[in-house]
């Protein structure tokens, strides 16, 4: 059997609507401020960095929630906007949506608060594989193609791709840090996702990143 074959060994969930939301959907949810005390340093972090394809359904903390997703892509520099991720001429063409059990939202990165896209159950669709829609969160990473117009168009796809890979390993290195489990994705149906995160026509999703608890069976692997 080759390596790709064995990448490729598990099979695809078979496709779904969207579920109801579970719980309260608030129209904005603001996120706690990330404790920049907390976590392990960078190297031990990198260590430990790892692809898990077995979670937990506990869902997140408000503070852990928070944290990642200023990780992703918060902003760091509050008297220029700068963000933990970098951005061609610091376009910020990609958004990060976090698609939970109560809803789709949009993380606003400058008030570092989630705001309502869409009152479902969509994690089931942001992935083939069967543990998408069990996981607590899921977060996809969408190109807002209309914010790169004056960037040359033999660019464009290249610099979405790297913010992109940024904001998804910047989200590892946070996972690795806090004993989470998480693993990037790009085998998605785009129309199928952008319909369920109801994105306009120039918003393109291109990555996705399912996280939680680590399940029972890898925490006892890691004791």
């Amino acid at each position: 059997m080759t390596d790709v074959q064995l990448l490729l060994s598990y099979e695809p969930a078979p496709q779904r609507a969207p579920a109801r939301a579970q719980g309260e959907t608030p129209a904005v949810i603001e996120l706690p401020r990330p404790d920049m005390a907390s976590g392990l340093p960078l190297m031990k972090a990198l260590a430990l960095r790892l692809s898990t394809r077995e979670f937990s359904d506990a869902p997140l903390k408000a503070a852990t929630l928070g944290a990642l997703l200023w990780a992703a892509d918060g902003v760091n520099r509050p008297a220029t906007g700068g963000r933990t991720a970098p951005s061609a001429h610091a376009f910020n063409e990609v958004d990060v949506y976090a698609v939970l059990s109560n809803g789709v939202y949009r993380y606003d990165a400058s008030q570092h608060r989630l705001v309502l896209k869409h009152a479902s159950d969509a994690r089931n669709l942001t992935g083939y594989q069967d543990f998408v829609g069990a996981a607590p969160l899921d977060l996809v990473y969408v190109v807002n193609t209309s914010r790169v117009l004056d960037m040359p168009k033999a660019q464009r796809d290249t610099f979405s791709a790297v913010a992109a890979g940024a904001m998804a390993q910047n989200v590892s290195l946070y996972c690795a840090s806090a004993g989470l489990g998480c693993v990037v994705r790009g085998w998605i149906n785009h129309r199928l996702l952008s319909d369920a995160l109801r994105l306009n026509e120039d918003e393109l999703p291109i990555l996705a990143q399912t996280v939680g608890e680590l399940a029972t069976t890898m925490n006892s692997l890691a004791d």
